[in-house]
């Protein structure tokens, strides 16, 4: 990036056009296997595709895989079909994981990555969080990994969205100093590929029942960043709904499945914490269409809006 402005030059991403959003947003949810619901979905539709998928780590029957690089493989490429020029893929993962998962933890899939498919890595997120479980045989583990693939060079990254405003010593500090653009400091610090964010505690208000839920900030960000409003953002291993949550609130068309029958149960309790808490307006439209059985058009009329 650095080079470009140097040259006079903006990243694609600085200078795409994107349509303006919908007056309301659909979301389409179901019960489905992750392969048959990305068969579904037509070629370059998808702007952003959040992925939480099993650990192989024996949590339940959906977190056992005998050739997990096997199984992933498919989905990945299935995946980077349905990926819009513009888009991005969001895999959660933990390095952490290699002793319990064999050949199922993300540096796996990494490696997989960059040996069969074209996308460019363009970030590993550390997601560091203070709370989790005591060690006595190595350090106790504080952070998860999230590894961002963008299909091509042309990808949407909206920094602005997601800023961290300075305090205000800090900022009168570098308004003061001539090197820096004042109206980025005005805007705030890039938060940088080092997350701070908490887990969630086993009695947070946000829980549903699901095992491993990501908390509403972590995936708000990566929405916010790597998404535009009305555009299409795809969670095939919607484990506990948390990913629709933040597409309705965030203005954006979502597609959302699980293995899981669960999942419906999940997917009830979010739509019921948007207005208990108040997260959206009162302008805010959506549709939620649920137990689609004709999940193709239904995927196919989404994308399209």
């Amino acid at each position: 990036m650095n080079a470009l402005r140097k040259a006079g030059l903006k990243h694609s991403s600085e200078t795409l056009l994107f349509p303006s959003a919908a007056e309301g947003t659909r979301h389409v949810y179901d019960v489905a296997d992750c392969l048959d619901v990305l068969d579904k979905i037509p070629n370059d539709s998808i702007q952003l595709i959040i992925c939480d998928p099993p650990y192989n780590i024996l949590l339940a029957d959906w977190d056992d895989h005998a050739d997990y690089i096997g199984w992933a493989s498919q989905w990945l490429a299935k995946a980077e079909r349905v990926l819009a020029p513009t888009g991005s893929i969001a895999i959660f993962g933990g390095l952490q994981y290699q002793s319990e998962a064999g050949s199922g933890d993300l540096l796996s899939i990494i490696s997989h990555m960059r040996q069969h498919s074209n996308m460019l890595l363009a970030n590993l997120i550390i997601w560091n969080y203070p709370n989790g479980m005591s060690a006595q045989r190595f350090f106790a583990n504080r952070h998860e990994e999230i590894a961002w693939f963008a299909k091509t060079k042309k990808y949407f990254f909206d920094l602005d969205a997601v800023r961290e405003p300075y305090d205000e010593e800090t900022k009168a500090a570098y308004m003061k100093d001539k090197r820096l653009n004042p109206e980025s400091v005005e805007k705030g610090r890039n938060p940088t590929n080092v997350w701070r964010m908490s887990r969630l505690n086993g009695n947070s208000s946000e829980r549903v029942g699901h095992p491993t839920q990501k908390p509403a900030t972590v995936i708000e960000r990566l929405v916010r960043a790597l998404s535009y409003p009305g555009s299409t953002v795809l969670d095939f291993f919607a484990g506990s709904g948390v990913t629709a949550r933040v597409a309705i609130q965030e203005g954006r068309n979502s597609i959302c499945t699980d293995a899981d029958p669960v999942f419906r149960d999940y997917m009830a309790k979010q739509i019921g914490f948007l207005h208990a808490d108040g997260l959206l307006n009162n302008a805010q439209q959506y549709e939620v269409l649920e137990g689609i059985k004709n999940l193709k058009a239904a995927c196919a009329q989404l994308a399209d809006a």
